[in-house]
């Protein structure tokens, strides 16, 4: 039976009276702090090794792996890795294609899921099951036929092809379901007393949209705007498939090809710069993940 002294809120493995005692506090402050070196070695020691490896080389490197501080640094590493093996020109393409997927993701689905939630046109209880049911058809099965798109893309002309432009990487990016679905449903929760105002001081849809709406879903546009660019970093096979030619190539495709050409401590510098593309957008779009106060903009006049 709970103590009365006890709210729902404090009931869990200790009650609060038992908190205060200091055997107990004493061995809660221990595991939490065991639990957070823990989680940082876990998420930053990995980043840390590559960064000292790409200072090291190779010899010491296959010598002590595990050493905490390189026994020579060899800044040698990052310049052949950024001029000798092209990683300037992979960067610049892996921050082209991330960017442009970000934006027609992003345009996708919030037009789209302004069009099923905000607009709801009679039909649209349709469209959103079409859309739903292409998740249950695996990626797999429509990798020949959208390659076949892309290569002869209906309404272009025959000769016309995508084939090593990165529009053949943005569009079917775009086409993505789920992040029209997760912006329909953040919809469907705004107040909808909002809307009818506007439309009663006669804004249209596209006022409705750019200075109602979008100013509300700050919150989402975080999330899919990480989900996009995390896509695009670690995607794979379809810029294997949709860019032969090297010189368009990001690194997710440029470094597992040059792996076998060039030293160690070389490869690793590569892998070393290549990390920063997703440091750097963590660290930009942090804010706007975790900033909840979204709805701000849109009762302002």
């Amino acid at each position: 039976m709970a103590r009365a002294s006890d709210t729902p809120a404090d009931r869990g493995l200790l009650s609060s009276m038992e908190r205060r005692k200091t055997g107990v506090r004493a061995s809660m402050t221990l595991v939490h702090l065991v639990l957070s070196i823990g989680l940082v070695v876990a998420g930053l020691g990995p980043i840390l090794w590559l960064a000292k490896a790409a200072l090291t080389p190779t010899q010491d490197t296959l010598r002590q792996p595990l050493a905490l501080f390189p026994t020579g640094i060899d800044w040698a590493n990052l310049e052949q890795a950024w001029v000798d093996v092209h990683i300037d020109q992979y960067f610049v393409n892996t921050l082209v294609i991330a960017f442009g997927s970000w934006f027609f993701q992003l345009f996708i689905a919030t037009t789209g899921g302004f069009g099923l939630s905000v607009l709801r046109p009679r039909y649209a209880r349709i469209v959103e099951g079409a859309v739903l049911a292409t998740l249950f058809i695996p990626a797999v099965v429509l990798l020949v036929p959208l390659y076949l798109t892309i290569v002869r893309p209906p309404l272009l002309g025959e000769d016309a092809s995508l084939l090593n432009t990165y529009w053949a990487v943005w569009l079917p990016a775009a086409a993505n379901a789920f992040n029209i679905l997760l912006v329909k449903r953040f919809f469907d929760n705004l107040p909808r007393e909002v809307f009818e105002a506007a439309r009663t001081d006669g804004a249209s849809a596209l006022r409705l949209f750019w200075s109602i709406v979008l100013p509300m879903s700050r919150p989402i546009l975080g999330v899919v705007s990480v989900f996009a660019i995390v896509a695009s970093l670690k995607d794979y096979l379809w810029p294997l498939l949709v860019l032969p030619d090297p010189a368009v190539q990001p690194l997710s495709v440029r470094l597992p090809a040059i792996q076998q050409s060039v030293e160690l401590d070389v490869f690793l510098a590569a892998l070393a710069i290549s990390t920063l593309v997703p440091i750097a957008l963590f660290l930009v779009f942090q804010r706007v993940f975790l900033r909840s106060a979204g709805l701000g903009g849109a009762v302002k006049g």
